[in-house]
């Protein structure tokens, strides 16, 4: 078998979806990549490629096949192969007919459990020609695609239909059929910029062939440098900068193959809306990137990024301005009507918009988010009436104009409402600062009033939706429950906001209309999902934490995430101590002797009943250190109460060594059980240790 060469495929389609291409690149390479290890492929690095009317792989070295393999069948015993005269019974017989071999020929297996028929067969590799097109077509059916799309008259279904496949192992065009198409080695170009074929001679060639015959950068990471290059460089001419360009840069990337950033421009009195409103008419509806000058003042121009090389550049940058222009009227008309009726004139209104079937409307969401934001302002010591003036007109927004135009405003535009109608400049922030953090690295609310509402309405969110029956299951989250988790867990530990959060959590679902009858079973469910977001942000956080370590904390369940994190820390200390790991084990150890030996332990420890002097040294340094550690752990630094219980070691590790705990006497072996109860009880009141990796 000749050697290793390089292995493409290029599936070539009708334009795939802008905001997915990124992620169908990178989980078509991906799965591939498993694939190919599975089929015992060997193979080098492996490349993604995409552009939006592609999605390409290229596996460096792929082996021609694979090596032959020797697999070991087992068989009967031997016991039942034979007969007493040592004869072939129709056991064996069988066994060798299946192996292709006579019954002499059989090997033999000798294990614990006894000998056992055996025989080594020799697997011959199949070539990567015959194992790559199923592969290919495996990787692709598991790809993240909510709908798919049948074309023509075949069975294949994809996110959009195929039209081309390039199939080249080194330059050997592979004979198959991927998604119901002949595999080749011809690809396709731009669109208006090539009209023929481009022949792909090697995998290597692949790029350079394509950009230069067939005016497509296919490699998806380069266009995007393009494109940022580009558009800087059309900013700095029109004397600005590009405004949150990696907002828009994957998905222009994924609309172009051939980028040509042009600059526009449109009418300056636009500016005088709201700064939001401008980014969010360019960049929403158009993909053009927003300009300002050095100290963040919008500017009126825009860049816009052709997907064509155009012989009259003005003609074009003439289209996009005649584009925006009635986009930006349509947004002053919103702003302009808007406030002819202010927020509190559309407070009714809101009762008559469903929020969710079997949650009310939005003006019942809105109540409820008002009483739950004001429990968090009276926990906080903070007054209530600004949350409670939020929380009544933070969805107010939802029925202007504007919002419904662009829904990504929703908040930001009841700031600028609130703002302009009066209302106190602590309202107008929070209403503005409730929905934050939008998104997993997006800004916190900068208020504490913004903060208490966010978390007020994010949690009835939680809970209404969870009453309802529909908290997510497998990669689905409809209504982004993962992303409001996540939200309170930022907010509450991030603007260290000690809270109850059961307690809130409790509140949040009595408040529902539905779900009431197994209310306790819900709260916990809701305190174990916002837990299961924790455990991600604080392993993210901090790549030298280990998931035993959180669970230690995690079995505690902790009412305040900032407590959780004190503990959490305390536990990470404690772990560097030279005591930790016997302590640790000590505690495993108690845990499963109180486990096995169930209800059988006494309340108190009776010290009359002390048979051994480790015993009654136990007991009088578990006294000493309570002393010490109590009011520590009562002021929650649980950083030197476990240090302080560190101590503990040398009585712990005499005791296990002098001490039989589950002695034959009842009132003995209880007392005993009682002291360890009581040992382990005190270092529960920080974490169950006893679950450490140490």
């Amino acid at each position: 078998m000749s050697a290793a060469a390089d292995f493409l495929v290029e599936i070539g389609t009708e334009e795939l979806p802008p905001k997915a291409l990124r992620s169908l690149m990178t989980a078509f390479g991906q799965g591939l990549e498993v694939a190919v290890d599975g089929a015992r492929l060997e193979h080098g690095a492996v490349h993604t490629y995409a552009s939006p009317r592609r999605l390409t792989v290229l596996i460096e070295s792929l082996a021609r096949g694979q090596g032959d393999r020797t697999v070991s069948q087992k068989g009967p015993p031997v016991s039942i192969a034979f007969d007493a005269d040592g004869k072939a019974t129709p056991a064996a017989v069988a066994f060798a007919k299946k192996c292709g071999v006579a019954v002499a020929d059989l090997g033999r297996t000798s294990t614990a459990k006894g000998e056992w028929l055996s025989c080594d067969i020799v697997e011959p590799g199949k070539t990567s020609a015959e194992l790559m097109p199923p592969l290919i077509e495996k990787a692709l059916a598991a790809l993240p695609i909510p709908r798919r799309m049948r074309w023509g008259a075949g069975d294949a279904e994809f996110v959009r239909p195929v039209h081309w496949v390039v199939l080249l192992h080194g330059s050997d065009v592979l004979s198959a059929s991927v998604m119901g198409i002949a595999a080749g080695n011809q690809s396709r170009g731009h669109r208006f910029h090539c009209d023929e074929p481009i022949v792909i001679k090697t995998p290597g060639d692949y790029l350079a062939s394509l950009e230069k015959s067939g005016h497509v950068i296919a490699d998806f990471e380069r266009r995007r440098e393009l494109i940022l290059a580009g558009v800087n460089a059309e900013a700095e001419r029109a004397g600005g900068k590009v405004v949150d360009a990696e907002s828009l840069l994957d998905e222009v990337a994924a609309l172009v193959e051939w980028p040509v950033p042009i600059t526009g421009a449109f009418d300056e009195k636009y500016l005088e809306l709201p700064r939001e409103v401008v980014i969010s008419t360019l960049t929403s509806h158009q993909r053009y990137f927003a300009v300002a000058d050095e100290g963040g003042k919008l500017l009126p121009h825009f860049i816009t990024v052709a997907n064509l090389e155009s012989k009259n550049p003005d003609q074009v940058r003439d289209g996009n301005e005649r584009v925006i222009r009635p986009r930006l009227a349509d947004a002053a008309f919103f702003w302009d009507s808007d406030r002819r009726m202010g927020l509190a004139a559309r407070q009714e209104a809101l009762r008559e918009v469903v929020y969710q079937r079997g949650l009310g409307s939005l003006g019942d969401k809105a109540e409820r988010t008002a009483r739950l934001a004001a429990s968090v302002a009276a926990a906080l010591d903070v007054d209530a009436e600004v949350v409670q003036r939020a929380a009544a007109l933070c969805k107010c927004d939802l029925l202007t104009g504007m919002v419904g135009e662009f829904p990504e405003l929703q908040g930001t535009m009841g700031r600028y409402y609130a703002a302009a109608e009066g209302e106190p400049r602590a309202v107008a922030v929070a209403i503005g600062d409730h929905y934050r953090p939008r998104f997993a690295r997006d800004s916190l609310p900068a208020s504490v009033d913004g903060q208490i509402l966010a978390v007020a309405d994010k949690l009835d969110s939680l809970a209404g939706i969870f009453s309802i029956g529909k908290k997510p299951s497998g990669n689905r989250d409809p209504f982004g429950l993962r992303r409001s988790a996540l939200g309170i867990v930022r907010i509450l530990v991030e603007c260290g906001l000690d809270i109850d959060l059961k307690a809130l959590i409790g509140e949040a679902v009595g408040a529902q209309p539905e779900g009431k009858a197994d209310q306790a079973e819900l709260c916990d469910s809701l305190y174990t999902y916002i837990a299961d977001r924790l455990r991600r942000y604080f392993l993210d956080r901090d790549t030298t934490l280990a998931t035993e370590t959180f669970d230690a904390v995690l079995a505690r369940r902790p009412s305040s995430l900032v407590d959780f994190g004190r503990r959490l820390d305390a536990v990470q200390a404690f772990i560097k101590l030279d005591a930790a790991a016997s302590l640790a084990a000590a505690n495993k150890r108690i845990a499963n002797i109180l486990r096995q030996a169930g209800g059988d332990g006494i309340a108190t420890v009776n010290e009359k009943l002390f048979a051994d002097e480790a015993e009654s040294a136990l007991w009088l340094s578990l006294g000493e250190t309570r002393n010490i550690a109590r009011p520590l752990l009562d002021a929650g630094d649980y950083t030197k109460a476990l240090t302080v219980l560190a101590g503990l070691r040398a009585p712990v590790d005499r005791f296990f060594d002098d001490v039989m705990v589950m002695a034959d006497d009842e009132a003995l072996r209880n007392n005993r059980l009682a002291l360890l109860g009581e040992l382990r009880a005190l270092f529960l009141d920080v974490a169950d240790i006893s679950r450490l990796a140490i």
